[in-house]
């Protein structure tokens, strides 16, 4: 109702009330009548009231008739009252409706929203569901459905609820649910004188899911939501890309699950026998609605015969790594781990160490720096090589200095006069290197965990009160590019530590040009792309860097003698003086020379 239609109404109201007032003075005295033998309407209000029950009954016998004819027998159970029914275990609590037999809302009991809400994964104002199926004389919706009878029953540790319709004659239709003491609960239909004949008939769960908001930044949950999907030939799918764009597929292969993932929680259904396909989609509707993450849509194939006879599960639970892999093949993927290699080394090495810390200490914190001082002891080796390397360099450097000044710009003739010298003396110039690449592989391995751990989800350490999303020390009144709008105290800590183990570095370090000015520049970077990371992350590649500093000052004062060093070197100069360059050598000062030629060319 709009502004003018508001003041029409006033106007209106304020006209009538004159008249009555004034018309009240100028009626004449009652006067006595005679009786009447038939009460007549006194008002059309009156009239209209008492013919009203006969217009509603005409109107739902041709609303009944209409229903009949489209529906048949179901029309009866086209309309009702939706009541609830709630199932609940340790884990979870289940809400349905009598309207279809419905899951109408899921709440994880063990957690909160980032806001310490009771975590609803979704309810029916942000989801929707839709259950196609083929009877024999017609498709009908069972979520449209208004199920007459419903019974609650316990076996052990799982309770069952069973939806029922009676429509006489042997025509039933019943809902099972099943649910355990896990985060997993069973479905089955039975469709008694009512489902087809037809063996390749087909079901089709459609499900739409408004994402909600659970996490507190809508930035990392929207680039970490999307609908997975895995074949039964061990193909896995993630349609998300990290970008809000509409992403669309049509699945024609068998299907072994379908599920809606966020960072830290899934919804899905998995099959018991093999789905026949399915059509499934994600986006951002709108940047501007941050209650929502995203809309996600997935419409699932499946023959009608095995929902009768086996059904198929649902899955509504946390990205726990210990959890999923234990429900059916591949589930685990939900949890990223990374790329192939990483995923490997969280699976089999970081994930098995930080669970056994769990049993025992209750601070994360605490775990993350065990955690780290344990990589740090098994990359030791490791880090004695990339040390020594650094330091057979250092002593080499005088001598190396020597050639660049003895050749000045002549490039081709100072880097073979340097392979020429690293041969006699017996140095690889990649030795420092090459230890330091061995070990990056576990470094990106932790890269991928820390964010995706929902361990660490709302776990405090210090000031970060969630280790699994950033930590800030303080909020800005507005945000900066590529920063953000808050301070992260780790993520400096972790740069400015980084900065002082490359200055510890420089004097054993002989890089030069462009990459050496790219060491120094890196610390910088990281404030900017490390800000909005997980605040574990960040402390845990402080804490490396501070046991980098005493793992080198160890190294170098009881395992490193830079004069023994030299000696040896000097020793296998004289006794390579007159060694001939290995094939390696000339094939790499072969190629230099073509490249300098080839500039010289070019000039």
């Amino acid at each position: 109702m709009d502004k003018n239609q508001v003041t029409g109404l006033i106007l209106i109201s304020l006209l009538l009330l004159g008249y009555f007032y004034f018309a009240q003075d100028m009626q004449p005295p009652p006067q006595q009548q005679a009786p009447q033998t038939e009460a007549l309407p006194t008002s059309p209000t009156q009239a209209e009231s008492e013919l009203k029950p006969a217009e509603n009954l005409a109107t739902d016998s041709v609303t009944l008739a209409m229903q009949q004819q489209e529906f048949g027998a179901l029309a009866q159970v086209m309309t009702g009252v939706a009541k609830e029914v709630t199932l609940e275990n340790d884990e979870l609590v289940i809400t349905f409706s009598t309207k279809g037999g419905a899951i109408k809302q899921v709440e994880l009991k063990q957690y909160q929203t980032y806001d310490k809400e009771p975590l609803i994964l979704f309810d029916e104002e942000s989801s929707d569901m839709s259950l196609q199926v083929d009877l024999a004389d017609r498709s009908v919706n069972l979520m449209e459905l208004y199920f007459q009878n419903h019974q609650i029953t316990n076996n052990g540790d799982t309770t069952q609820l069973k939806f029922s319709i009676d429509l006489g004659g042997g025509n039933e239709i019943h809902q099972y649910y099943q649910l355990g003491k896990t985060f997993e609960m069973t479905y089955r239909l039975e469709l008694a004188g009512l489902g087809s004949n037809d063996a390749t008939a087909m079901a089709v769960l459609e499900w739409h899911d408004k994402i909600k908001r659970l996490e507190r930044s809508l930035e990392q949950s929207r680039r970490n939501t999307s609908v997975n999907y895995y074949l039964t030939d061990g193909t896995f799918t993630d349609l998300g890309d990290g970008t809000d764009d509409l992403k669309q597929e049509v699945v024609s292969s068998p299907i072994q699950w379908v599920t809606m993932n966020q960072k830290f929680f899934t919804a899905g259904i998995i099959a018991k026998t093999p789905f026949q396909g399915a059509m499934i989609s994600s986006q951002v509707a709108s940047e501007a609605d941050t209650s929502v993450v995203k809309d996600l849509d997935m419409a699932v194939n499946m023959l009608q015969k095995n929902l009768q006879d086996e059904g198929f599960t649902y899955f509504f639970g946390p990205n726990n790594y210990q959890v999923m892999k234990k429900v059916t093949d591949g589930f685990s993927k939900n949890v990223y781990l990374g790329w192939a290699l990483f995923a490997w080394i969280n699976k089999w090495l970081i994930i098995p160490v930080f669970n056994f810390l769990e049993t025992y200490i209750t601070s994360y914190g605490i775990i993350i720096i065990i955690l780290a001082f344990f990589i740090k002891l098994i990359l030791s080796p490791i880090s004695y090589k990339s040390y020594l390397g650094m330091a057979k360099m250092k002593v080499l450097k005088p001598q190396l200095d020597e050639i660049k000044e003895k050749f000045g710009d002549d490039m081709q003739k100072a880097q073979a006069a340097q392979m020429e010298l690293y041969g006699k003396v017996g140095v690889n110039p990649l030795s420092g290197c090459i230890p330091m690449l061995l070990q990056m592989p576990i470094l990106l391995a932790m890269f991928n965990f820390f964010p995706n751990s929902i361990e660490l989800r709302q776990a405090g350490f210090l000031w970060a009160d969630d280790l699994s999303s950033y930590d800030s020390i303080l909020n800005l009144p507005f945000s900066i590019p590529f920063y953000g709008s808050h301070v992260s105290l780790f993520t400096l800590l972790m740069a400015g530590s980084t900065y002082l183990a490359t200055l510890q570095n420089q004097q054993m370090n002989t890089m030069q040009g462009p990459m050496k000015s790219m060491q120094y520049l890196m610390p910088f970077m990281m404030i900017f792309f490390f800000n909005n990371f997980s605040s574990g992350l960040t402390f845990y590649y402080f804490i490396l860097n501070i046991l980098n500093f005493g793992q080198q000052a160890i190294i170098k004062k009881y395992f490193i003698d830079e004069d023994k060093i030299l000696r040896i070197m000097e020793e296998n100069k004289m006794r390579n003086k007159n060694k001939k360059k290995s094939k390696f050598q000339q094939r790499l000062e072969e190629a230099m020379k073509t490249a300098e030629e080839s500039k010289k060319n070019r000039k």
